[in-house]
């Protein structure tokens, strides 16, 4: 019974747009977050050519236990396979004319950089296209090294945004080879190199944390001055991974919205189907508007 979804969860069908989309990422062999992590939101994304690339491959040398993405297990993509993508997503942006892209990757601590030149050259090869599409990275923690920060910001992202995940007390078990200090440190840090980028984190809710641990998680982002804020339900993508401990209400959602809003966030998108890219030029629009 507690993992049957409840009654508010409901999926769009694919129509010819996710078809379309679909077909285009093939072509390109180009890896979204949408698919590689069984995003509940596709179709709808898909349909209005929302969507979040992944480079540096398909496979993550992290073991975080809520992901379906595969681990350090699988082959980890060759340089010169990350290059390619790079041009790829330039080239998709522009035949699916998109104004907004946001880009992602799997952890990759094999590279001396994390992976941020790769975030850097797809930016640019974007921009070659378009100097006036916005772009948004979602970047893993990079160790908390700060030239691969740097790296990043010197590409000119509109957004850039690290997931914290989940509650302090979580990640020993939720995510062995992250820590949480390093994740907070990561948004402080772009603040303190930066502070006119706006910057955004996100949480999963459901995975045994109480309602004060998430009040005190979102009261540390708020201290890094972390602009915009996601909360959405985890949803486990298989037995073989960490199950769901409850289904947050979209009341209690409604709830953590209002106590976000009242820290300060400049935007907070809190609901069971919310993730950290969803209707992300939305969110981007209304933050600049406050």
């Amino acid at each position: 019974m507690k993992n049957r979804l409840p009654s508010w969860f409901k999926q769009e069908l694919p129509d010819e747009n996710t078809s379309k989309v679909r077909q285009i990422l093939s072509e390109f062999s180009i890896n979204t977050v949408c698919q590689l992590a069984q995003c509940p939101n596709i179709n709808r994304c898909f349909k209005n050519k929302q969507l979040t690339f992944m480079i540096l491959g398909n496979a993550c040398t992290r073991n975080c236990r809520f992901c379906n993405v595969s681990n350090s297990g699988t082959v980890l993509s060759s340089l010169t396979q990350c290059e390619k993508e790079s041009y790829s997503i330039a080239k998709i942006v522009e035949i699916l004319d998109l104004k907004y892209a946001v880009i992602t990757s799997v952890c990759r601590d094999d590279l001396d950089d994390g992976g941020a030149s790769f975030f850097a050259k797809t930016m640019e090869a974007i921009h070659q296209n378009n100097r006036d599409i916005k772009v948004e990275v979602l970047i893993p923690d990079f160790h908390g090294k700060i030239s691969s920060l740097e790296c990043i910001l010197n590409a000119k992202p509109f957004i850039v945004a690290h997931n914290i995940e989940t509650v302090e007390r979580l990640y020993r078990d939720l995510r062995p080879a992250a820590r949480y200090r390093t994740s907070l440190g990561v948004l402080n840090k772009i603040k303190e190199l930066s502070p006119q980028t706006i910057t955004k984190s996100s949480l999963m809710l459901g995975l045994g944390e109480t309602e004060e641990e998430v009040a005190h998680t979102m009261g540390d982002l708020r201290e890094g001055l972390c602009d915009i804020l996601t909360l959405g339900q985890y949803l486990a993508p298989s037995l073989n991974h960490y199950p769901v401990k409850e289904f947050i209400s979209p009341e209690q959602f409604q709830k953590y919205k209002e106590i976000g809003l009242g820290m300060g966030f400049k935007s907070v998108l809190s609901a069971p189907l919310a993730r950290s890219s969803l209707h992300a030029e939305e969110v981007f629009k209304e933050t600049i508007n406050v």
